[in-house]
C-alpha cells in the first residue's frame, strides 16, 4: 500500500484518488477551498443556489463508466434529464432557433433552413461518430509520454480519417452555405482554444456528442457530479482535507516526497497534482524539479477566461429556455478579440444559463436563476469597471431580445472574472478552459503527466492529458492513476 497525496479536488482530482483508494492505497486529498469539485462548485444566496463554473452536461457515458466502476449509476446520485430543445441561438437579423434533441429533428431543423444540408448534416455526423469513437475510446486514454504511443498502423490510419491536419471551420463550410447552420455547428468548439479556422476537424466530434448524445441536466445542478464522485471517494477510504493550502512541494533523494501546506507537512510515496499545472510547477517546485521553463508558458495558447454574472431575478422570464446562445454580434470581431488581438469585447457573444427552467430547487417560486457567461482573452487586465461595461451591455440585449425587464427585478448579483479565477484556483493567465485545443497542443504535446525530476509526481487535470472539460477531467485523473497502479501492482 503506497500513501498518495492529491493536491485539488476537481473532477480529475475526486477521480484519480477513488480509482486508487479501491486499490488499496491511502489517498489523501487536500483542497484549498471549502469543498470538493474544483470549478465545479456550487454557492447559495437569498434562496438561489449557483453552480459556479460547468453548466453543459455532454457525453453521458463518461459518468456512467466511472460510476459504474465502483459499482454504482448515475441514478444512484441524481435524476438526470435530457433537454429539449437542448439550446436555444439568438442570431443577428433577430431570429432565434431551438436546436430540438435527437439527430433526426435537427436533421429536419437544418433541411428547412438550406435545401439538402438534410443529407450532408447526417453525411457529417456520421464521420463525427467515427471521429468521437475514436477518440473516445483511443486517444484520450493514453497517458501521451511520446510519440510512440501513437505510432501503430491502425492510428496512423485513422489520423487522415480524423482529419487532424485541416480545420474544422472549412470542413463545415464545404458542406453548408447557411450562415446560420455554419455557426450552429462552429459553436461547440468556441471554448477549445482558437478560432474554427484554427481548430482541427477532428473536433466534429463535440457535434456528434451535441447533436447525437445529447444535452442533459442533473437535477440540482452540476454540483450534484461533485457531490457523487466525493461521496465514492470516501466510501473508498479517501480522506480530504479542505480550506488547507500547500505552498511547497520537495523531495528526499528522489523517492519521499514532501507536501508543505498551511497547517501541516505530508510524506507521500506519490504525489498528484490536480491544482493548475502552471501554478504547480513555478510556485510550489523548486526551480530545479520544474517540468518547464517560464519562457515555455508564456508561449502556450490557452483557452478563453471568462466573466461570469450570478443573478437571481424575482421575476419569471420569457423568451429563454435553460441554455441560450447569444450570436446575434459579429462572431469573427469577437473571435478575434479573444484569439487574434486580445482585448476586452466591444460587441460580446455570450450565453445565458437559466436552470430555473428545469428545475425548481435553484430558486425561489416564481423567481429565475440567470448565469451569464462572456468569453474573453486570457490575461487581460480586471477591473470592476470592464465588469459593470460588459454587464450592461449584455443585459440590455437580454431584455431587447426576451422583451422583458430584467435589471430592475435582481435582488441579487455577483461577478466572477480573470482576478477570481487566479485567486481561487490559482488558474494560468485567468484562463476558465485550460490549454487551447490547437494541433501543436495536442496529445503528446501537452504538457506532461509526469514530472521528469520527481519521478512519483504526477499532474492530472485541463492543462495535461487528454485535455479540458469534464469529461476529459475524469478520464485525466484515471489515467493518472493507472500510470500509477502500473507501478505499485
Amino acid at each position: 500500500m503506497s500513501k498518495i497525496i492529491i493536491i485539488g479536488s476537481g473532477f480529475a482530482g475526486l477521480s484519480s484518488a477513488a480509482y486508487l483508494a479501491k486499490e488499496g492505497h491511502e489517498v489523501t486529498v487536500i483542497e484549498k477551498n471549502e469543498g470538493p469539485g474544483g470549478r465545479a462548485s456550487q454557492f447559495k444566496e437569498k434562496g438561489f443556489v449557483f453552480d459556479m463554473g460547468p453548466s453543459w452536461y455532454w457525453m453521458p457515458e463518461v459518468f456512467e463508466n466511472f460510476y459504474q466502476h465502483f459499482g454504482k449509476t448515475a441514478s444512484d446520485f441524481y435524476k438526470l434529464k435530457r433537454l429539449d430543445p437542448s439550446y436555444r441561438v439568438f442570431f443577428k437579423n433577430n431570429t432565434s432557433v431551438d436546436v430540438p434533441a435527437g439527430e433526426d429533428a435537427v436533421i429536419d431543423l437544418v433541411e428547412s433552413m438550406e435545401s439538402g444540408a438534410g443529407q450532408k448534416l447526417r453525411s457529417f455526423l456520421a464521420e463525427a461518430k467515427y471521429k468521437y469513437e475514436v477518440g473516445m475510446n483511443e486517444f484520450v486514454w493514453k497517458p501521451s509520454h511520446g510519440l510512440s504511443e501513437f505510432v501503430d498502423f491502425r492510428i496512423a490510419k485513422s489520423a487522415f480519417r480524423l482529419q487532424m491536419f485541416s480545420s474544422i471551420s472549412s470542413s463545415i463550410r464545404k458542406l453548408f452555405k447557411n450562415p446560420m447552420i455554419v455557426e450552429l455547428l462552429e459553436f461547440p468548439v468556441l471554448f477549445l482554444g482558437a478560432k474554427p479556422e484554427k481548430t482541427p476537424a477532428l473536433y466534429s466530434l463535440m457535434n456528434y456528442a451535441d447533436i447525437t448524445l445529447g444535452t442533459w441536466y442533473p437535477d440540482g445542478g452540476m454540483y450534484e457530479i461533485s457531490k457523487a464522485m466525493h461521496k465514492i471517494a470516501v466510501e473508498q477510504g479517501v480522506q480530504f482535507r479542505f480550506n488547507e493550502t500547500v505552498y511547497k512541494i520537495d523531495t528526499e533523494n528522489k523517492v519521499a516526497t514532501k507536501v508543505h501546506t498551511s497547517g501541516n507537512q505530508y510524506r507521500a510515496d506519490y504525489v498528484i497534482a490536480n491544482a493548475d499545472y502552471n501554478h504547480v510547477d513555478t510556485q510550489l517546485l523548486d526551480d530545479h524539479t520544474r517540468n518547464y521553463t517560464d519562457q515555455y508558458w508564456d508561449k502556450r495558447v490557452m483557452a478563453p477566461s471568462s466573466l461570469l454574472f450570478y443573478l437571481g431575478v424575482n421575476k419569471k422570464i420569457k423568451g429563454l429556455t435553460h441554455h441560450n446562445l447569444f450570436f446575434d454580434e459579429d462572431f469573427n470581431q469577437h473571435a478575434d478579440e479573444i484569439y487574434e488581438t486580445p482585448k476586452w469585447p466591444s460587441a460580446p457573444l455570450f450565453y445565458a444559463c437559466v436552470p430555473s427552467k428545469t428545475d425548481k430547487t435553484v430558486a425561489p417560486e416564481g423567481m429565475e436563476n440567470i448565469f451569464l457567461l462572456i468569453p474573453l482573452a486570457p490575461g487581460l487586465e480586471d477591473s470592476d469597471e470592464k465588469r459593470e461595461e460588459n454587464f450592461i451591455k449584455v443585459i440590455r440585449r437580454l431584455e431587447t431580445k426576451t422583451g422583458e425587464s430584467i435589471e430592475p427585478h435582481i435582488i441579487y448579483k455577483k461577478s466572477f472574472a480573470m482576478d477570481d479565477f487566479k485567486s481561487r484556483y490559482n488558474s494560468f493567465k485567468g484562463n476558465a478552459y485550460g490549454l487551447a485545443n490547437t494541433l501543436r497542443q495536442t496529445a503528446f504535446l501537452k504538457p506532461k503527466l509526469r514530472n521528469k525530476h520527481i519521478k512519483n509526481l504526477y499532474y492530472t487535470g485541463q492543462l495535461t492529458t487528454p485535455g479540458p472539460g469534464v469529461p476529459p477531467s475524469i478520464i485525466s485523473g484515471c489515467v493518472v492513476a493507472k500510470e500509477i497502479l502500473k507501478e505499485t501492482l
